[in-house]
């Protein structure tokens, strides 16, 4: 069946103008609320880069602290390094000193065993 009819003129066909300019609306519609993602994707970029920069400031301070804190430790390690040593030497010492006293006992004991008069 081969039916060659003009059909712009039945009720409710939009005319080609008609579908051009909803089209267009369309168009517009979509640009609107892309212009709108994009704003507020600024908005979040703009967050973004404000918290990027305290974060950057924190790390930085804390760098600062723990270059402090590495310094200390490092500084009483080795005074601990130092006492221990001293510690070290004065047991030495006592060791000596005690092994001197029972030695001193000792000969006093045989100095008496031998001025005492044999019996």
């Amino acid at each position: 069946m081969n039916v060659d009819m003009d059909t712009d003129d039945w009720l409710g066909c939009p005319t080609p103008l008609e579908m051009y300019q909803h089209q267009c609306s369309i168009l517009v519609d979509e640009l609107v609320e892309t212009e709108r993602m994009l704003r507020r994707a600024r908005a979040n970029i703009a967050g973004l880069v404000q918290m990027n920069d305290l974060l950057m400031t924190g790390k930085d301070q804390a760098e600062t602290s723990l270059k402090s804190a590495l310094s200390q430790v490092a500084t009483l390690n080795l005074e601990n390094s130092r006492q221990g040593r001293k510690l070290n030497g004065l047991a030495i010492i006592t060791e000596q000193r005690d092994h001197l006293l029972r030695e001193n006992q000792r000969l006093l004991e045989e100095l008496r065993a031998l001025k005492e008069p044999q019996r």
